[in-house]
């Protein structure tokens, strides 16, 4: 007896119909070079294209009548490939970090988390700030909302927020959405780590430069004139061996 279909297994995907699965009378043919070639019959677009060498492919199923293009099927789903890699590297995903937040923040921390927050906001990903209040703490939460408007303000030339702070059970909770890369401030801790790696660069490259030239600084210590700490240094003469007694 079998065993039931779960339903798990590889997603099923639309099949690329070729050459004799194209099973409709008439199709739209496009040639090897782009150019139109009109409405032929299937039977015999496939023969114009086993003519060239090439595959007959469907790339318009739900036209009428379907389109398909004379190509090499292998570059054609290599091509397509590459379109879907390229076409999920520009899409633009909605993340949302989350930033905590306490009411009494240090104010090392509070920089902290304001600097990983416009990381957050540069990389076009919402920021969800969140403070909770604990023990003794719900009784003052205006100390709450003095943290986080404070910390909202200074996001302010990289987002905006939709809603006003507002109290959500024991804690306070905003959204921040990003601006558009055009409106917003460019980040500025970024912009100092790419100038401090150059300046790394250029000391690496001048190193290499005089690494066999003779150093020209007159104090410096080189070759056969290192310093030698035993070098004033008197050693005793050594003592003659004793004279065996008789």
């Amino acid at each position: 007896m079998s065993r039931p279909y779960k339903g798990k297994g590889r997603r099923w995907e639309p099949r690329t119909r070729v050459n004799e699965r194209i099973r409709v009378r008439e199709v739209r043919v496009v040639g090897a070079d782009g150019v139109q070639v009109g409405v032929l019959e299937t039977r015999e677009a496939i023969a114009l294209a086993k003519r060239h060498g090439l595959d007959l492919v469907e790339v318009a199923p739900n036209a009428r009548p379907p389109v398909c293009r004379v190509c090499d099927f292998g570059k054609y789903k290599y091509e397509e490939s590459k379109k879907k890699k390229e076409n999920k590297k520009t899409a633009q995903t909605n993340k949302v970090k989350e930033v905590q937040l306490r009411p009494r923040c240090e104010k090392h921390d509070f920089d902290f988390k304001l600097t990983r927050a416009i990381d957050f906001l540069c990389a076009d990903m919402k920021v969800k700030i969140y403070l909770r209040f604990r023990g003794r703490e719900n009784a003052h939460k205006e100390f709450g909302f003095d943290a986080v408007k404070r910390f909202v303000k200074e996001l302010e030339p990289f987002g905006k927020t939709d809603t006003a702070p507002r109290l959500v059970g024991r804690g306070i909770t905003v959204l921040v959405n990003p601006l558009p890369a055009k409106q917003r401030t460019e980040n500025p801790h970024r912009k100092h780590g790419e100038e401090i790696s150059m300046e790394d660069e250029i000391h690496y490259d001048d190193d290499e430069d005089t690494g066999d030239e003779e150093s020209s600084e007159p104090n410096k210590p080189t070759g056969d004139k290192l310093n030698n700490a035993f070098e004033n240094l008197e050693v005793p003469d050594e003592k003659p061996e004793k004279q065996a007694e008789a």
